[in-house]
């Protein structure tokens, strides 16, 4: 037995100590009066951690939550009282639903000021109550009101945020316990579990033996299937029982775009090919997939599934999802990485050959794909200004490093991104998909590069998004982070500007950056704005000199901003679709696009 040992130590020291030794590598923050006491802590151990001070507690916690997509590892954000932490809201609210895992420490005010209303002391009815602000958006809060309380609490944090399904676990501490001191006992190293249990041997029997008897089977990949480190898995199976792959936009990447069995994204902006293989399979396989709406064309029946009648198998770490959105014949509770190992094993001891099962059923896919690579092939060479949003994501798929990490931020913009960006491996597209905060990829490239500083690292954003968090240009040039922005500038929030045109007789309102005596459209010069930051920009004014550009800023290892003007009315090619009931679901729209462009389905 390791022999304990006591000392005296303040709770900031003692949280520094316990993150150090969990290999905790960065703290992202904003000081405040709340939290001095914590950064004081970090002072001392700066040798062991690296503090990094951002212009708002919202990009403290985009850094995290993409630090944590890039690399599976967590960092750790700080936080004042009262606005200080009530700003990280927004951050842990979208790692919360992409699961992804920080430590957010939030200061809160002394002990002994609770109940008496002082400076930013959050809670009318209950004292120092601001667990209770993010309760629907962590995993856990922690509220030690003593020194002797904190070693655990720490120790607590540290292995839940990681366990199960990861996501963000708070550490609210109060001013007093930062800087009092108490003899605790010395926290020792965390060995935390290696969580690859697979599902029942006997229930990945059958479903092996449900896909293999099927003719037109699909697997689904989901963001579950990423955060397991299942890619590899995941293809050795499609090869051995010859199925096709389609992800959800939170699992792109789970598969190379360019494997044969790879028919990309499913749902309202999948591709034509990943919906027509989703709701014509008989069997799917589903592995860490939420079905969410905007993956399943809003659960329309038809539209990206039909369950029933294709019978479903499910697996996930995640009882709660199975079965959740749809009847799953087969639910399976396990890792995905695990499970599919062990169906790789059970699907080769049952086949002597290449299967033929699936070879008409696969051939109708890759028509499908053909199809649409042909409809997209009209406009990506096209040189028009503003550009076709064709052209910037040809040029981008084409330009990008294959190593290169590509954060997309929340837009219209994004679902160009997840229709077309060809992806070639895990983690290399990252983008807040379950609550969509506007600001992620600004903010949240910084994290990425910090993750995986070998990588470039490239944020698409939108002019909207990017105007949530523009100061994370000033971050990256105060501590030397050489990102890329590629500003997506359409004049406006186009996303929505194309809803309201649409369901509502072409009248918009508040969706454009329009100068209202003038009624012209008006934005920011964002190359100028880069600039005043000390980041080195160009604006694309011909279509001929992109791809050059997007070289040159790669290249250049330092920040780097690429304005790039893209023509607003120019909307995404619908292969589903995206109810909002009340108002009615708009029809897929690409088989009008092909009779249009003279090709036929």
């Amino acid at each position: 037995m390791t022999e304990k040992t006591r000392a005296l130590q303040n709770g900031a020291d003692i949280i520094v100590d316990q993150l150090c030794k969990e290999n905790i590598p960065y703290l992202f923050g904003v000081c405040g009066h709340g939290n001095v006491g914590f950064l004081d802590g970090a002072y001392k151990a700066a040798n062991r951690i690296k503090t990094i001070s951002v212009h708002h507690e919202q990009s403290a916690g985009y850094m995290a939550d993409a630090y944590w997509k890039v690399r599976h590892e967590p960092a750790a954000t700080f936080t004042s009282c009262g606005p200080g932490s009530a700003n990280l809201v927004v951050a842990l609210a979208a790692a919360m639903m992409d699961s992804s895992a920080f430590l957010a420490i939030t200061g809160n005010v002394p002990t002994d000021q609770f109940n008496r209303n002082p400076f930013q002391e959050t809670g009318q009815f209950f004292q120092g109550d601001f667990p209770s602000v993010i309760r629907p958006y962590v995993k856990r809060s922690y509220q030690p009101t003593r020194v002797d309380m904190v070693p655990l609490a720490v120790r607590q944090a540290c292995q839940l945020m990681r366990s199960g399904r990861p996501g963000p676990v708070n550490l609210d501490v109060p001013l007093n316990v930062f800087v009092e001191e108490d003899e605790v006992e010395v926290a020792q190293p965390i060995h935390h579990m290696k969580q690859r249990s697979p599902g029942a041997p006997a229930d990945l029997a059958a479903a092996v033996e449900m896909l293999l008897a099927a003719e037109r089977p699909v697997i689904i990949a989901g963001q579950g299937l990423m955060l397991s480190e299942a890619t590899e898995a995941l293809t050795a199976f499609a090869e051995v029982a010859r199925i096709p792959v389609v992800t959800s936009p939170n699992g792109k990447g789970a598969i190379d775009d360019r494997h044969e069995l790879a028919f990309g994204t499913i749902g309202r902006n999948g591709t034509y090919a990943g919906n027509e293989a989703s709701k014509g399979a008989d069997v799917i396989l589903a592995l860490g997939f939420s079905f969410d709406d905007r993956a399943t064309s809003a659960w329309l029946e038809g539209y990206t599934l039909a369950i029933p009648p294709s019978r479903l198998i499910q697996i996930d770490i995640d009882t709660f999802e199975i079965g959740k959105n749809y009847p799953a014949e087969l639910g399976i509770v396990g890792d995905a990485r695990a499970s599919l190992e062990i169906m790789v094993e059970q699907a080769r001891a049952r086949l002597t050959g290449t299967p033929e099962r699936t070879a008409a059923w696969l051939n109708k896919l890759q028509g499908d794909r053909a199809i649409w690579n042909k409809y997209q092939a009209q406009f990506i060479a096209s040189d028009q200004m503003p550009l076709r949003p064709e052209r910037l994501m040809h040029a981008l798929s084409k330009s990008l490093p294959d190593n290169a990490i590509v954060a997309s931020d929340v837009g219209v913009h994004h679902n160009w991104v997840i229709q077309m960006l060809e992806t070639r491996r895990p983690r290399q597209l990252i983008h807040s998909w379950g609550f969509a905060a506007m600001g992620f990829a600004t903010s949240g490239i910084l994290g990425a590069k910090l993750a995986a500083p070998d990588r470039p690292c490239v944020a698409v954003v939108g002019d909207g998004s990017f105007l949530m968090t523009p100061h994370a240009l000033l971050t990256a040039v105060e501590y030397d982070i050489p990102v890329v922005w590629v500003v997506w500038n359409n004049n406006g929030y186009c996303s929505i500007r194309d809803l309201q045109v649409g369901l509502f007789g072409g009248r918009e309102l508040a969706t454009g950056f329009i100068h209202d005596a003038s009624q012209e459209l008006f934005s920011a010069d964002f190359a100028m704005m880069a600039r005043s930051m000390g980041v080195e920009s160009a604006r694309i004014d011909e279509a001929g000199a992109l791809e050059d550009a997007l070289d040159h800023a790669i290249r250049a290892n330092k920040p780097y901003l690429l304005e790039v003007p893209v023509d607003r009315e120019i909307r995404p090619v619908g292969t589903g679709s995206w109810e909002l009931p009340p108002l009615p679901n708009p029809e897929p729209n690409f088989r009008k696009a092909l009779e249009a462009a003279g090709l036929k389905a």
